[in-house]
């Protein structure tokens, strides 16, 4: 069950904000309403900063989270839904597309890719983007480390400049090897950082991590200690040998006695 205190937080788009306060819990799915709202306020840093480009999703399930994103898109920037659209039954398709017309996403800012994934090459998802790059790519695929290093290599090769990359079920008990596929590429691609790490709201709405480009890092974090004042755990995370923002609904310390 959502956290109350969530709904505090808003993006400031009147569409996005509306399907976070009264649509997002109807739409089946386990992404947090807080963790989407701090990406629908990402993109709109995004705007802030010029960074132009589309939206995808490898797992865009029911659309809980992809109507976020499309929201959030600003002219004729679409936003791609990748999902096989076969679990639990073949009509999951068919209620991705409903809830996007109940929600308000126009098939014109959207593309379905009902692909794996795993099997898709960058050029394949450029054409699909119709030669745009990826400005947020939210990671919510099969959780084994094997899917997650393939998703990872395709989301990091269309990149758009500024780009954010957002990863879902992160430091989760039950999929404890996800870290692994992380640490391994972070090793693998200096370039790239952890900007942020989304913490849960519980189980199921679990922890998220963003990633960015190393040289925006400065760049959107000197905007996200303005824009999520209210969400900041004072000690942050050491990613070594840089520190990040946490995100979190309760930002407390332990008290020391």
């Amino acid at each position: 069950m959502t956290d109350p205190a969530s709904l505090s937080l808003l993006s400031g788009n009147a569409a996005a904000d509306a399907y976070l306060q009264n649509g997002y819990l109807s739409v089946v799915g386990m992404s947090s309403r807080f963790a989407a709202a701090i990406a629908a306020r990402l993109m709109g840093i995004q705007s802030e900063l010029g960074v132009r480009g589309q939206a995808a999703e490898i797992g865009a399930f029911e659309g809980r989270f992809f109507i976020v994103m499309a929201h959030m898109l600003q002219g004729n920037e679409k936003a791609i839904g990748i999902d096989l659209f076969d679990w639990p039954n073949p009509e999951v398709i068919d209620r991705f597309h409903a809830n996007c017309r109940k929600h308000g996403v126009p098939e014109a800012r959207r593309v379905t890719l009902k692909a794996d994934s795993r099997e898709m090459r960058p050029e394949d998802l450029l054409k699909a983007a119709a030669g745009h790059r990826i400005r947020l790519f939210h990671i919510d695929g099969e959780h084994s480390r094997a899917a997650l290093t393939r998703d990872l290599t395709l989301a990091t090769a269309v990149l758009a400049e500024g780009g954010l990359i957002i990863l879902d079920d992160m430091l989760h008990p039950g999929y404890p090897t996800l870290m692994v596929a992380v640490q391994a590429y972070l090793e693998q691609h200096p370039e790239m950082v952890v900007l942020a790490i989304i913490d849960r709201e519980s189980i199921t709405a679990a922890t998220k991590f963003v990633l960015c480009q190393k040289r925006w890092f400065k760049r959107y974090e000197e905007l996200m200690l303005t824009a999520f004042k209210d969400q900041i755990w004072p000690l942050g995370a050491d990613f070594e040998p840089h520190w990040c923002l946490v995100l979190s609904l309760d930002t407390k310390l332990a008290e020391i006695v």
